[in-house]
């Protein structure tokens, strides 16, 4: 179903599934489905008040789905927003002599104003602080030698760096946008911080350029402009050009990439970099998650170096360092606090670093996080529910009417079927079937529809679009935003067949792969 024209609203009548024909249907397709169901619905059919009143309902709605799907203007309409386009106050200023070609392009361009509106009032901004803590003296100190000194029995923890970045960003257009970004840093009593404006522009799905403002206490001014385009899925170049202001005068630089995905998990890099300090870098650095490895080489003034580096973690146990680090995220700001445990490899810091913090996760994802998200998702399914509810009870009637009314249908349908031992519905169910990775609570939540497939049999074949099955006759939602399917088991030829097909999938039967063995 095409989206919804203001967000949080839901069109649960879905006319492809009703006449159960595929969305590129031609007229051709609509007209034959059109045709069977009015058959089966024509009020005239039925001589008993309440079943003639039932189908006259629902001859009438599906008199009203073959009217928009067989008419080009109000089935552009619909495949972009649904029953609701049609019924939005104002729609019918677009000239009805407009081709569907010209009327998707207009409410494309009304979609793309009120884009831009909810972009002018949208920020993102995003944040990350972060606090180094020097906690060696918890495993690294002396007790003895310093007892009786004030303050010596305790461990000494303090806070010796600091990281505070922040950054705006306000959409302009769907495609230009603004950020405001600024950060201070501290280690060990020295810091310093800077701000930058940055103007980008998406220019295609290939690439976007970026022009920087900025000033700071450490390089002064800089005014900048970047440039990012991928040449092919696994090769991209940036392009970065400044000019840095300062009392000894203006120093220009320009530096370009050419990067290359090598396979899953290595790059290589081909850097030139013009300035004060030019240079030609060419590097191969390949990350998994057991070693790090980088080979580069630079030409340039006044550095010149070959460097291969290969890291594992505890190479080198003089040389290891282990830390801790928490990391909290919220919204779309980011705390992390970086913990130096230890300088030397003790067995204690590697506990507390390791196995302490693994133990202290799942302890809080299966006591806290897991609950907490079966419930906040039980209570969302629960107000869907309610808000739903007089929806799904006027979809029940209509399809426990919709079941009535094919009873005769269907009763002429088997007796075909048998003569020629064709395809018999035995028995079908829709909805939420209870397996053995479903918990313990659980239970299924089905309807019958063999009837309603039944009535769907023509020439000992059963097809179905990959349109929403609830929308079939004789079909509802028997629980609403929970998984669905449809499992089928039928006869044909004499033989038994079971099929299991999840929601959006198309089905076809008979299948010789539904087939159930004798042994089953």
């Amino acid at each position: 179903m095409a989206p919804a024209l203001e967000d949080g609203e839901f069109d649960n009548d879905d006319y492809y599934s009703l006449l159960n024909v595929r969305r590129e249907a031609t007229q051709e397709e609509l007209k034959v489905s059109y045709r069977r169901l009015c058959m089966l619905y024509h009020p005239d059919k039925h001589r008993d008040p309440e079943l003639k009143r039932q189908a006259e309902q629902l001859f009438n709605l599906v008199h009203q789905a073959y009217e928009v799907l067989s008419d080009p203007q109000s089935r552009a309409i619909y495949d972009i927003y649904g029953k609701r386009g049609l019924d939005v106050e104002g729609w019918e200023v677009v000239e009805r002599k407009r081709s569907p070609v010209e009327i998707r392009e207009e409410f494309e361009r009304l979609q793309r104003e009120r884009e831009e509106r909810r972009l002018q009032q949208r920020t993102n901004p995003k944040g990350m602080i972060s606090v180094g803590v020097d906690a060696t003296d918890l495993f690294d100190h002396y007790e003895e030698d310093y007892e009786d000194v004030p303050g010596g029995g305790f461990p000494h923890v303090e806070i010796n760096k600091m990281h505070i970045s922040q950054s705006i960003e306000a959409p302009l257009t769907t495609s230009d946008t603004a950020v405001l970004s600024g950060s201070l840093s501290t280690h060990n009593g020295n810091g310093g911080g800077n701000i930058n404006v940055a103007l980008r522009r998406v220019t295609s799905a290939k690439g976007w350029g970026e022009v920087e403002f900025g000033a700071g206490d450490t390089h002064g001014p800089l005014l900048g402009m970047k440039i990012f385009r991928n040449l092919t899925a696994r090769c991209f170049v940036t392009a970065q050009c400044g000019l840095h202001f300062s009392s000894r005068g203006v120093r220009p630089g320009c530096t370009t990439m050419l990067a290359r995905h090598l396979d899953k998990n290595t790059m290589g890099y081909l850097q030139w970099r013009w300035g004060t300090q030019s240079s030609m870098n060419t590097s191969i650095v390949r990350d998994t998650k057991t070693s790090h490895f980088t080979l580069a080489m630079q030409l340039g003034i006044p550095h010149s170096f070959m460097m291969m580096s290969y890291q594992y973690k505890f190479q080198d146990d003089d040389q290891t360092k282990v830390k801790g680090s928490i990391k909290l995220n919220r919204a779309s700001q980011t705390y992390f606090f970086p913990i130096h445990l230890t300088d030397q490899l003790l067995p204690s810091a590697v506990f507390y670093a390791t196995v302490g913090p693994l133990v202290f996760y799942l302890a809080i994802q299966r006591l806290v996080i897991r609950p907490y998200v079966r419930a906040q998702k039980e209570h969302d399914l629960e107000k869907h529910r309610e808000s739903s509810a007089s929806d799904i009870a006027r979809k029940r009637q209509e399809a426990e009417s919709a079941v009535l009314l094919m009873q005769e249908s269907v009763r002429r349908i088997i007796e075909t079927e048998e003569s020629k031992m064709g395809l018999i519905i035995l028995n079908a169910w829709y909805g939420k079937f209870v397996t053995d990775n479903s918990q313990k609570h659980e239970r299924a939540k089905v309807i019958d529809v063999t009837v309603p497939l039944q009535c769907l049999v023509k020439d000992s074949k059963l097809i179905l679009t990959e349109a929403t099955k609830s929308g079939l006759p004789g079909f509802y939602d028997p629980c609403v935003g929970e998984e669905k399917s449809l499992k089928v088991l039928y006869q044909f030829q004499g033989v038994m067949h079971q099929v299991l097909s999840p929601e959006g999938e198309a089905l076809r039967i008979p299948k010789q792969s539904h087939r159930i063995d004798a042994d089953t």
